[in-house]
């Protein structure tokens, strides 16, 4: 009957495999910077999201476990980090600053490698990508609790800039001090919508404490780690980054609250076989305006994931339409849907196809 190995003995098993795991990951970077070479001389995309794509469904056809996909996923983004680094390094912009949901979605989407730079505004990340400082732009556009951004929705009326993915953040919001303690909070700060997002929670056990708006989740941890008396509403990134005690875990009002974060650049997504579609138009108001404007899609079997309207600021009760759909504009249902919908429009704009958050 064989012996059980050893302790010493497995670690030793590990050592080895590390060491060849060492040796294929440099293998496969000077591939990498092969290829961006190649791409150079042919003056191609450098990073192209919908190879990234492709790579993440093969590892999970691959897998057998006991690993499961997603912590596949995770390893392999930030190993096509690392690689397109060595290419040239991907700089995005995104809403800063550091250690907001907006800066973990970025993180999420493009990996540690990736520069990636906080703005001040959802409008200074566009502008950065229109003006070519930035090759993405990182903002959030809706959350599941609260609604659309509509900072975000307003920007695409003027910009050129086409989404080219999306991302989905759970996010979880705790109540960050600087001592950990219930007792001591006579204040809180945070940004508006993750106050709202905490609303009955903080009714419930912080009733009579004054709430405070402020720019974002980080701004707000970052003035609470120089008041012993104040708290923020924030996430676990922002207690780590600023040095702060949790006092209460998971205080939103939702347990299921997600914000979706949109990826813009100036260029089109390829198609990936599982994309959504969203575009922006106007249409003149008229009696069953709404019923044709939906119509060319209910014939076509085009499947709207969301409608929403917004006024326009220089005309009183006049209203733009976003929309998103499920198929990438390249495809003949919703190519045609769109053009036959342009007919009834006053203006429309093809925002972007691009693949769907996982």
């Amino acid at each position: 009957m064989s012996e059980s190995p050893t302790l010493d003995q497995l670690r030793t098993e590990i050592d080895a495999l590390d060491a060849r795991i060492v040796d294929a990951l440099n293998q496969r970077a000077k591939i990498a910077s092969a290829v961006g070479r190649l791409k150079a001389s042919q003056s191609s995309d450098f990073h192209v999201p919908s190879r990234e794509r492709a790579v993440y469904e093969r590892v999970a056809l691959l897998n057998e476990g006991p690993l499961p996909d997603e912590a596949l996923r995770s390893i392999f983004r930030e190993i096509m980090s690392a690689c397109l680094a060595l290419e040239s390094p991907v700089h995005v912009a995104f809403l800063g600053p550091l250690a907001t949901f907006t800066h973990m979605a970025a993180q999420q989407q493009f990996g540690l490698s990736a520069q990636l730079v906080p703005q001040k505004s959802i409008p200074t990340v566009f502008e950065e990508v229109e003006k070519g400082r930035a090759l993405y732009g990182v903002v959030p556009v809706e959350n599941s609790t609260e609604g659309m951004v509509s900072h975000t929705l307003d920007m695409f009326v003027e910009s050129d800039l086409k989404i080219t993915a999306e991302v989905l953040l759970e996010v979880s919001h705790d109540l960050l001090s600087r001592t950990g303690r219930m007792e001591d909070v006579r204040k809180v700060y945070s940004h508006p919508q993750a106050l709202a997002q905490c609303r009955h929670w903080l009714e419930e056990n912080l009733p009579n404490v004054p709430l405070v708006d402020v720019a974002s989740t980080a701004l707000a941890a970052q003035i609470v780690a120089e008041d012993l008396n104040a708290a923020a509403i924030a996430g676990c990134s922002a207690a780590e980054h600023y040095g702060l005690k949790v006092v209460r875990s998971r205080i939103e009002d939702q347990v299921n609250n997600f914000t979706r974060f949109i990826v813009v650049s100036r260029k089109l997504a390829e198609p990936s076989g599982n994309d959504k579609t969203s575009i922006l138009f106007s249409v003149k108001d008229e009696p069953g305006i709404l019923y044709r404007m939906l119509e060319p899609f209910a014939r076509r079997g085009v499947n709207l994931s969301k409608i929403e309207s917004r006024p326009v600021k220089t005309k009183a009760w006049e209203y733009i339409f976003f929309l998103d759909m499920v198929g990438h504009v390249s495809e003949q249902p919703v190519g045609e849907a769109i053009e036959e919908l342009r007919g009834f429009c006053q203006f429309l704009k093809i925002l972007g196809s691009y693949p769907k958050a996982r």
